[in-house]
């Protein structure tokens, strides 16, 4: 199945078989009426049919670009460039090792599994039993950081407590990436941050596989792989500064919405930046409640599970995810709070700096 998307739904493209058929028809018209009626070829002739020819293939490309430009695509935008984004409904342990295997990775080394590992009271972070068997085919280490709001895991040790309480520590070693000191990653020409905070661990590893349950989420409107490498590599002092958008000891809860959005994305690049070509992202649509897996107390999901997507562009995956929701018959509630958030702006500002691609194609595993 391919699916072209960007916000409005859907794109409509000019493939090349029908840049093809434009040439053709447009020669075969020319050649009706300049030599239908000709009983002999000469130089002229030939001169004439290489310069139509030419003109003719400058016509159809141009055709296509008009096309595609009208419909917001670039004129690289073939299939081959899109990123993929793979896609299966089985919610399940090995409908989880169905879209990794997908991707055709090739992880090596330290492998992290960076995961939310629940707030205590949240039923719906994604459990042990369900991602258990990916980790351990990997030799993973499932990694988190501290919080910055209070509560039980904002503490290192009681943090710790908490994944062995929610059973994390049964299937795999458990990291908090923050119990030592932070690390700094430099931003780049960021309009917000001019540095991250993250966890001082992370370069322990050498590949990470970032493990997101998909679903709404109070401040950003929604969570995936994005808020994951952003809010959740990111220490306790690192999550304050991208908060308040480049303040430290700024309040960050009283931000101005769009720069905590930008904020958030100026932060995962740099985690993005420093991976490499060695992370790979996986999102699962389940338990699609309007808030986040750190609220302790989360409304009831309204909408019904939909299915686990993975791939190597975190924008087309959070993209798809949230094209998916919208494409969905139940999912007003998850909506009303990504638009009430300015949530896509998340999505816009992350292809505009260079992180990933709003455009991608989508592959049933099914």
């Amino acid at each position: 199945m391919r699916v072209v998307l960007n916000e409005e739904q859907y794109y409509k493209t000019c493939s090349s078989h029908s840049c093809l058929k434009i040439l053709l028809d447009k020669f075969m018209l020319f050649h009706n009426i300049v030599l239908l009626n000709k009983k002999e070829y000469f130089m002229k002739d030939i001169i004439f049919y290489g310069l139509l020819i030419l003109f003719l293939a400058s016509v159809a490309f141009l055709s296509c670009s008009t096309n595609n430009s009208r419909n917001g695509q670039s004129n690289g935008d073939d299939d081959s460039d899109l990123p993929r984004v793979f896609f299966t409904s089985d919610i399940s342990p090995s409908g989880l090792l169905a879209v990794y295997e997908a991707l055709n990775a090739e992880p090596y080394g330290n492998v992290a599994f960076k995961i939310h590992t629940g707030e205590p009271g949240n039923p719906h972070y994604l459990k042990p039993e369900f991602i258990k068997d990916l980790v351990q085919r990997l030799n993973g280490t499932i990694v988190e950081t501290n919080v910055a709001y209070g509560g039980r895991r904002s503490n290192t040790a009681e943090h710790y407590k908490v994944a062995e309480e929610h059973g994390f520590l049964s299937i795999a070693p458990v990291v908090i990436l923050d119990e030592i000191e932070d690390i700094v990653f430099t931003v780049e020409n960021g309009k917000h941050l001019t540095e991250n905070l993250v966890g001082g661990r992370f370069n322990e590893f050498d590949f990470h596989v970032v493990l997101s349950h998909f679903k709404g989420h109070q401040m950003g409107g929604f969570g995936g792989a994005l808020k994951n490498i952003a809010i959740g590599y990111a220490s306790a002092a690192g999550k304050s500064v991208i908060h308040s958008a480049g303040r430290r000891g700024g309040n960050m809860w009283d931000t101005n919405q769009t720069a905590f959005l930008e904020s958030m994305v100026e932060a995962a690049k740099t985690i993005t930046e420093k991976a490499g070509d060695q992370i790979l992202y996986i999102n699962v649509m389940n338990h699609l409640s309007v808030d986040c897996d750190c609220n302790g107390n989360p409304s009831n999901p309204d909408m019904a599970d939909i299915g686990i997507l993975a791939s190597f562009d975190p924008v087309a995956l959070d993209q798809a995810c949230v094209d998916l929701v919208y494409s969905a018959n139940d999912g007003t509630a998850l909506i009303q709070r990504i638009e009430s958030r300015n949530g896509i702006r998340t999505l816009e500002y992350a292809e505009e700096i260079g992180l990933g691609r709003r455009k991608y194609e989508l592959v049933n595993i099914d």
